[in-house]
């Protein structure tokens, strides 16, 4: 099978950077800067909002990790994974909005609402990257990803800062809540492009007499499991995310509340640290990209979990604000390159035709990973605190040691995956793809 892919148009390339530029709303509204320090502090309050806040991540993200291979599989047969994509996009959506709900004290509705539109927003980008190879040939995908993750970077800014003004003149829980409607809105809107612009190439395969797409999905996926030998160099590629990815996504969906508990960083100063955090992603995710077609994908990314975890270490002994301001800012950059690198190595990894179905177990291993890791530390940062206070500390001095233990567990998982990285063969893993 031939791994040529069609001219895409400027347009067509345009609408799928627009798509990210979208997208990345809701992870610096919602997982970044606002709900989960709201969450944490005002929905449930103390220790115990770190440990739900880490449950209701380990739930949505179980759910993607099991779906995800299977709806990868039929997209991929059917030709359908632009409406898959907008079937979770309009899902986040909605849930997103319907955060607006999330008051004090409301913890199963806000958890609910949460776990859905997290299940809408992993589950789309399953979709969403599988598009990638269908735009860009393996030459220049580093380049593409990674301008479309700088881009998606961007509108996390720009919808943080349309939130500041907001939440500065205004004050209180009310304008905090408006602000996840106006996400819902954000995300939804540059997502149109996407949607009128950008033509799928796949064509729908037909179904078998006798069977439906569930049954064809399966068999496909068992053949690929079976058909493992051919590519082992992507299998242990996803061996190292499924454990490097634990610690990237632990420091995203805890950086607020690390921020609120050990630095007591206000709702708008979170907003502001985020900014300055999306403007190095951009950054990050510019040279990253750009590192990968001249020095390769896996070097790169080699480079960029270095640098996390140094990040991650100074974070423990961090003590002041501009400490925190700045490790976050160096850790938006090193995220950047762990994330757009990834995607891309899928994307080089995968056989012609098969780009949704890999994408499928991309997301099965981060999700997998993803629903472990912040279990871990909600537990861990709860339950150290709990010992802490045991031992005579206050309660406010008990939750920072705690949290802080629990950072040390973030280290170590991408120390993990570093060590399991060293063992994927990259040019291996393309000749693999090559000779399909």
């Amino acid at each position: 099978m031939s791994n040529t892919v069609l001219a895409s148009t400027r347009r067509e390339r345009i609408a799928w950077y627009l798509y990210d530029f979208g997208n990345s709303a809701y992870a610096s509204v919602v997982l970044l800067a606002v709900f989960s320090a709201f969450f944490q502090k005002e929905v449930v309050g103390g220790a115990e909002g770190t440990r739900m806040w880490g449950l209701a991540v380990f739930v949505a993200m179980l759910f993607v990790a099991i779906t995800a291979p299977v709806l990868g599989a039929i997209a991929d047969f059917s030709g359908s994974k632009k409406r898959f994509l907008f079937f979770y996009t309009a899902m986040a959506c909605c849930f997103t909005a319907g955060l607006f709900f999330a008051e004090k004290g409301a913890v199963l509705f806000a958890m609910g609402c949460f776990i859905i539109a997290e299940i809408g927003y992993r589950s789309a980008q399953v979709f969403y990257d599988a598009l990638l190879p269908e735009i860009a040939s393996h030459d220049e995908m580093g380049r593409v990803a990674g301008t479309g993750w700088a881009i998606g970077s961007a509108g996390g800014i720009v919808v943080l800062l349309i939130i500041l003004p907001l939440i500065l003149i205004i004050k209180g829980t009310l304008i905090i809540r408006f602000s996840l409607v106006i996400t819902a809105i954000f995300f939804a809107l540059f997502t149109v492009p996407l949607f009128l612009w950008l033509q799928e190439r796949a064509q729908p395969q037909k179904l078998p007499r006798g069977e439906n797409y569930l049954m064809v999905a399966l068999r496909q996926l068992q053949k690929t499991i079976g058909a493992t030998q051919r590519f082992k160099e992507f299998l242990k590629f996803m061996l190292a995310f499924l454990i490097y990815n634990d610690g990237v996504i632990m420091a995203l969906d805890f950086a607020a509340i690390l921020g609120g508990v050990l630095f007591g960083l206000k709702q708008e100063e979170l907003i502001i640290l985020m900014i300055i955090v999306q403007a190095a992603n951009v950054i990050g995710a510019y040279i990253f990209g750009r590192m990968v077609d001249r020095v390769g994908a896996k070097r790169s990314l080699n480079i960029s979990i270095v640098l996390m975890i140094l990040i991650v270490l100074a974070l423990y002994f961090a003590q002041t604000k501009t400490d925190y301001f700045v490790i976050a800012s160096l850790a938006g950059f090193a995220m950047a390159g762990i994330q757009s690198v990834s995607r891309t190595m899928v994307a080089l990894f995968a056989p012609p035709g098969q780009s949704a179905e890999f994408y499928g177990f991309f997301a099965m291993a981060g999700r997998t990973s993803s629903f472990i890791g912040p279990a871990v530390f909600g537990w861990l940062a709860a339950e150290a605190t709990v010992w802490f206070q045991a031992q005579g500390q206050a309660v406010a001095l008990a939750e920072q040691a705690g949290h802080r233990v629990a950072i040390l567990s973030i280290a170590a998982f991408l120390i993990v995956g570093l060590a399991l990285l060293w063992f994927v063969n990259e040019q291996r893993a393309r000749e693999a793809v090559r000779e399909t």
